[in-house]
């Protein structure tokens, strides 16, 4: 699973604990096998725990909470995602303006 799966988890999760694993493979794109493997490697890590709702008629309905290791875990993949994310913007940035430079080619005065 890629560190930017794991981001992308952990904010969903964070975001809407209630989630089933369909719908969090949709939201992610990926099989629904795909998504129980990650959530199965992140409880297996402790980052992740699975409870079931006391009170629901259906007893396969679960809520996902993240650890307290989940969370600093989460942090620090947050930092990574968006130190690479300020990377991909700048070498983004320098190569549009490179290709404006060709199309608008500064006139020297003779």
């Amino acid at each position: 699973m890629t560190e930017d799966t794991h981001y992308h988890v952990f904010k969903i999760l964070e975001t809407n604990p209630q989630i089933s694993q369909r719908q969090l493979a949709g939201e992610l794109g990926v099989s629904l096998g795909k998504a129980n493997y990650c959530i199965r490697a992140m409880i297996d890590k402790g980052l992740v725990k699975a409870n079931n709702f006391k009170n629901s008629a259906n007893k396969r309905a679960y809520f996902y909470v993240l650890t307290p290791k989940g969370m600093e875990a989460k942090a620090k993949i947050s930092v990574r995602f968006l130190t690479r994310k300020m990377d991909e913007y700048e070498a983004l940035r320098v190569e549009i303006e490179k290709l404006k430079a060709d199309l608008h080619p500064v006139h020297s005065k003779p």
